[in-house]
């Protein structure tokens, strides 16, 4: 399929790469040159702006939105929609508030321009292993995009699917994104935990490595986590604050409106808050966790 691809941070330019690999014709566009120019080295084709991206696509026009959550995405699809023509699909695969995608797909519609929005999940390791999608938007329409999703994905037929109708797939990933915050919780401060018990001089990468095997606690996160501690046994150089990206506390506030306890994902929500004041080894696995993962910046101690 041909389709453009807007936003070529670390994680658009690998998912630009992975759907080159996969035959697909990609054309992208990013406010830094120096971006596009990379993607055309890998096989793919750049735009000098949003009326050259547009231009080069044929109908139906698909483009792929991956920029920074909010205003960024709001002014992207402004930008771009005068040279949309009817029929086209803008897919948000960022980590856009659902309510906001609802508004936008509501927006879109007047234009003839259908909106899909695909929570994406696989942070730096989507090129090499697949993302995991959760998609929402117009059925016949996520169908028509079924090559675009099984060419991301870990295999054709795992790890993405249409969730329901639009704004379902940044909901359910803003769920996900929630567990995930519990999940490092859990694990941040069991490690903690053994790590002030000094009489035993425990060896927490070990540990971890144990776990990794037959124990109903393993998963990638503590693969990821193993890897930290091998690197870094005492986190040292790790300052212990902990950014919360916004999904979280959506979450939280999606649980008291419709009435459901969380307190386990709010209690984690409201930790990495309480980061940000205090020191502590669990927050310092938090921090090497989420760069792990997603290869987000790591505070160190000198600021």
């Amino acid at each position: 399929m041909e389709l453009a691809m807007i936003g070529l941070g670390k994680m658009g330019a690998n998912m630009t790469e992975r759907l080159v690999k996969g035959g697909h014709r990609v054309v992208g566009y990013d406010l830094n040159p120096e971006s596009v120019a990379q993607i055309v080295e890998i096989g793919a084709e750049g735009a000098v702006s949003l009326e050259d991206l547009a231009g080069q696509l044929p109908d139906p026009q698909i483009v792929w939105i991956m920029v920074p959550a909010g205003g960024p995405v709001d002014q992207t699809i402004e930008a771009v929609l005068p040279f949309l023509r009817s029929g086209a699909v803008i897919i948000d695969g960022g980590n856009s508030y659902y309510r906001d995608t609802l508004r936008r797909a509501e927006q879109c519609d007047s234009s003839g321009v259908q909106v899909i929005d695909c929570g994406t999940s696989g942070g730096i390791w989507g090129l090499a292993e697949g993302y995991s999608m959760m998609v929402g938007g117009d059925q016949q329409v996520v169908e028509n995009l079924r090559p675009i999703f099984e060419t991301l994905a870990p295999a054709a037929d795992q790890g993405w699917g249409r969730v329901g109708p639009a704004g379902s797939g940044h909901f359910v990933k803003m769920v996900h994104n929630g567990i995930e915050y519990g999940l490092m919780q859990a694990y941040a401060e069991g490690l903690a935990i053994m790590e002030a018990k000094e009489d035993f001089g425990l060896d927490l990468h070990q540990i971890a490595e144990i776990w990794r095997y037959g124990s109903v606690v393993r998963s990638w996160l503590l693969d990821l986590t193993a890897d930290a501690l091998a690197e870094n046994p005492t986190m040292e150089g790790i300052a212990p604050f902990v950014p919360d990206s916004g999904e979280g506390r959506w979450t939280v506030f999606e649980a008291i409106d419709l009435n459901v306890a969380a307190p386990i994902i709010t209690n984690s929500l409201f930790r990495r808050i309480s980061s940000r004041d205090e020191e502590s080894y669990a927050d310092r696995i938090l921090s090497a966790m989420r760069h792990k993962f997603g290869g987000h910046a790591i505070k160190s101690e000198d600021g």
